[in-house]
C-alpha cells in the first residue's frame, strides 16, 4: 500500500480529492463537492480549506469553487484566466500560474503540467474562455510526488512528466467519453511508469463506462498497482 508519509488522501468522487497534511493543512483538488452526486453526505462540508487546486473550468471540477472560496477563503491555484474569473466571483486569495511553473502552497510544492482537454467556463448561459486545462505534480514533504492528471487524453509528453518529476502515485481518469478510457490510461501508465495508479472520473454518471478492473487487467504485467478507491475512502 502507498506510504503517504503522514498525509491523508480522501477521494470524494469524480476527480475531487482532499489532502490533509501532517501539520493540519487542508488541500482540496477540483472542488466539486456539495453538488457531486457520488460524494458521501458526511464529506460534503469542511472545518477549513487552506488551499484549492483547480485543473480546469468545467462545472464537474470547479462547481463549488466559488461557494467554498467564500466560506473558507483558501489560497486558490489555477491557470491564470481561471483564477481571474474566480477573483471576479469573489475569491480573495488567488495564486495563478501556468504550465511548467511551480510554487509552494501550504507546505506542498505544486507544478502545473499539460493536460489534453478543453476548458470552457459556463457562466450565466455563456461559455467563457478559461485558459487551458492542466494537471498538477504535487510534491509532499518527504519527497513523495503525486500526479493529478485532471481531465485528459493520453499524450506523449507524459514521458517528459516521468523524466522530469517521476511521480510515484498518479491519478488518471478512466471513464471514457469525456476523458481517457482504461485503454488510454493503461498507455499513460506505460509512459509515466508509476508505482501506483488511482483511477478517477468514472462511475459518476452512466455515460462514464470505464472501470478499474479493466485498467487492472491492462497493466497487470507491468507491476503497477491499481488502487481502486471507493467514494469517501481515505488512504494514510
Amino acid at each position: 500500500m502507498i506510504d503517504l508519509k503522514g498525509y491523508r488522501l480522501t477521494w470524494l468522487g469524480h476527480a475531487t480529492f482532499h489532502i490533509q497534511t501532517p501539520s493540519g493543512k487542508s488541500i482540496l483538488i477540483d472542488p466539486w463537492v456539495m453538488n457531486n452526486p457520488v460524494c458521501p453526505d458526511d464529506k460534503k462540508s469542511f472545518q477549513k480549506i487552506d488551499a484549492m487546486l483547480c485543473t480546469h473550468g468545467h462545472g464537474d471540477h470547479i462547481g463549488d469553487a466559488v461557494e467554498l472560496a467564500k466560506q473558507h477563503d483558501p489560497k486558490i491555484v489555477g491557470v491564470y484566466e481561471l483564477c481571474m474569473w474566480l477573483k471576479k466571483k469573489g475569491a480573495r486569495q488567488i495564486h495563478p500560474m501556468n504550465k511548467g511553473g511551480s510554487q509552494t502552497v501550504e507546505g506542498v510544492r505544486v507544478t502545473m503540467v499539460h493536460a489534453d482537454h478543453s476548458c470552457g467556463i459556463e457562466d450565466g448561459g455563456e461559455i467563457l474562455y478559461g485558459g487551458e486545462a492542466c494537471g498538477y505534480v504535487i510534491e509532499l514533504e518527504g519527497g513523495l510526488k503525486i500526479y493529478h492528471a485532471g481531465d485528459t487524453n493520453v499524450f506523449g509528453d507524459m514521458q517528459i512528466i516521468r523524466e522530469l518529476y517521476a511521480p510515484e502515485v498518479v491519478m488518471l481518469p478512466i471513464g471514457d467519453l469525456f476523458t481517457m478510457s482504461p485503454r488510454e490510461a493503461a498507455y499513460a501508465c506505460k509512459l509515466l511508469k508509476p508505482k501506483f495508479v488511482i483511477p478517477m472520473h468514472f462511475d459518476t454518471f452512466p455515460v462514464l463506462t470505464g472501470r478499474p478492473p479493466q485498467l487492472e487487467k491492462l497493466v497487470e504485467a507491468s507491476g503497477i498497482k491499481v488502487i481502486a478507491m471507493t467514494h469517501g475512502q481515505t488512504l494514510g
